[in-house]
């Protein structure tokens, strides 16, 4: 009964009654972590993950081992990565994990597409594709586009969002290693954006 009450605080604004139910039946809750994996490259897919509460970092990592932040997931949303290769049957080509503790709601991936007859189900996984789609052109557009100082500065905010908090407790090595540059840079940065 309180996973019930959980998803129906939480999801009522997004899904029809009968799909609550549903969800209410087959999801099961799951509580994670600040910095626990939840998704990791070539890993296969069972569940599709929706945020009750509680932020995820999504990125991508190269040949070389070095990692790029696609964007965050937060509290009523999605992964897109993770729709697209559950509903191809295709192994996760992101790695997932807990920015903050995070509780989900895990939908076994057979439902996926038994759902799409719900009205409220498909603009929930477009809209989740096209947000999506708009940070990781964002994330593109900064690597790209952006100086590094401007990079910093959209990474900082980007954080505070997804961790509701202004005060970020994080060190100097860990921003550099998600934006892949090195820490005397990032130091560098901070004493200008200080002043």
């Amino acid at each position: 009964m309180e996973n019930n009450k959980l998803i129906k605080d939480n999801f009522s604004f997004l899904f029809e009654e009968k799909l609550l139910n549903e969800l209410s039946q087959i999801g099961k809750i799951k509580k994670v972590n600040k910095g626990d994996f939840l998704i990791d490259i070539g890993q296969e897919m069972t569940f599709m993950p929706l945020l009750i509460s509680g932020a995820i970092k999504v990125f991508r990592t190269d040949d070389d081992g070095d990692e790029y932040i696609l964007y965050f997931i937060e509290g009523g949303d999605t992964c897109a990565m993770t729709l697209n290769c559950c509903l191809r049957g295709a192994k996760s080509e992101i790695k997932a994990v807990a920015e903050v503790d995070t509780t989900l709601l895990l939908v076994p991936i057979s439902k996926m597409e038994d759902w799409l007859h719900y009205k409220t189900w498909r603009a929930f996984v477009f809209g989740s594709y096209n947000n999506r789609m708009k940070e990781m052109l964002e994330a593109i557009d900064s690597l790209a586009f952006m100086n590094m100082n401007e990079r910093v500065l959209k990474y900082l905010k980007d954080k505070v969002l997804a961790n509701k908090d202004e005060s970020l407790n994080i060190t100097h090595n860990i921003i550099s290693d998600e934006l892949n540059t090195s820490r005397v840079v990032i130091s560098r940065i901070l004493k200008k954006l200080e002043k």
